[in-house]
């Protein structure tokens, strides 16, 4: 893998981004990456009483301080859950200021294959945004009807258990069938194995640039 100077990861709700690529983000920073991480909604309208609104914007900065993502690097929105395509032409003017400030040379976001409606807006105004750049597209299987496996991130234990740790930082939803422990690590074993790697995380190539 070519090594990356500044990574950036585009996660439509809290949490979507370690699901997605919590490994790959412990191991890029443990290699000098400069990651950068951007929730678009912390969920505030949408957290079942008698969570504080406020529950997922605590958590999230925990679970990606676990990562070793430094708080000047997180950045936090509150668009509405599944609303996004009301304010796409926001998103996309926040993408374009995120780009000029960070100046990535790899984003993560959700494979175009996602079917969840808040996902493909992230996935299509982050292609149109970063279409110059580097692009991985992540899996979360419970939104994919298929994914493509063109692109596999190698990870060891600890790059594993650290996505587990972050992940456990969202104790308001550990009620989610998919964030369970053994499937966070069954995924990777899974995506070891077609690469003969202990562990591994699975994307789409949506943009390679060399």
């Amino acid at each position: 893998m070519k090594k990356s100077q500044r990574a950036l990861v585009l996660a439509p709700h809290t949490d979507d981004g370690e699901l997605g690529c919590g490994g790959s983000i412990t191991r890029l920073i443990e290699e000098g990456t400069e990651v950068h991480y951007v929730a678009f909604s912390i969920c505030t309208k949408s957290l079942p009483p008698p969570l504080p609104p406020d529950t997922l914007e605590k958590e999230v900065k925990v679970a990606t301080k676990i990562l070793g993502i430094p708080p000047a690097n997180l950045i936090l929105y509150d668009f509405d859950v599944r609303r996004f395509k009301e304010f796409r032409q926001d998103i996309l003017e926040k993408l374009i200021d995120i780009r000029a400030k960070v100046n990535p040379d790899l984003v993560f976001l959700p494979t175009p294959a996602d079917i969840h409606q808040d996902h493909q807006v992230i996935s299509e105004e982050g292609l149109r945004a970063f279409k110059h750049t580097s692009i991985l597209g992540y899996e979360l299987p419970w939104n994919n009807v298929s994914f493509s496996t063109d692109c596999f991130i190698k990870l060891e234990s600890r790059h594993v258990e650290n996505k587990v740790k972050a992940l456990n930082a969202y104790s308001s939803q550990k009620h989610r069938s998919y964030l369970n422990d053994n499937f966070i690590r069954s995924l990777a074993t899974i995506r070891g194995v077609q690469i003969t790697s202990l562990y591994a995380e699975a994307f789409q190539v949506i943009r390679w640039v060399i």
